[in-house]
């Protein structure tokens, strides 16, 4: 499991001008939610808290094509994930490498027992 400060350091080794507005990563993944089913490759995204309003945890699941094996990756953050700036820039940054056709985001965040 990758942890913040693992992803923030990937992030800003990879590329110093990676970590975007939070908001901004969020509207860039809001849109392509909003393009719907496209084929593969394909990632989900579902975010998991001990309370419905704090989410701890995304769990990032890529699917390279049809009947192939996912890929899951966990993304745990101290704060709420939905609004931590690093893990949406990573977000955007494994959408946009994957070079993926649908993304597909879970509304709720999932509870953690």
């Amino acid at each position: 499991m990758l942890t913040h400060t693992m992803l923030y350091l990937l992030v800003l080794n990879d590329d110093k001008d990676a970590v975007m507005n939070v908001d901004k990563a969020k509207k860039r993944i809001a849109k392509l939610v909003k393009k719907g089913i496209k084929g593969y490759p394909q990632v989900s995204l579902e975010y998991f808290g001990k309370t419905s309003d704090f989410a701890t945890e995304v769990v990032v699941t890529l699917t390279l094509e049809e009947g192939a094996e996912p890929q899951q990756q966990k993304i745990a953050s101290k704060g709420d994930a939905r609004e931590d700036e690093a893990i949406q820039s990573v977000l955007v940054k494994i959408i946009e490498r994957a070079n993926v056709s649908t993304v597909i985001e879970i509304d709720a965040t999932s509870l953690i027992n």
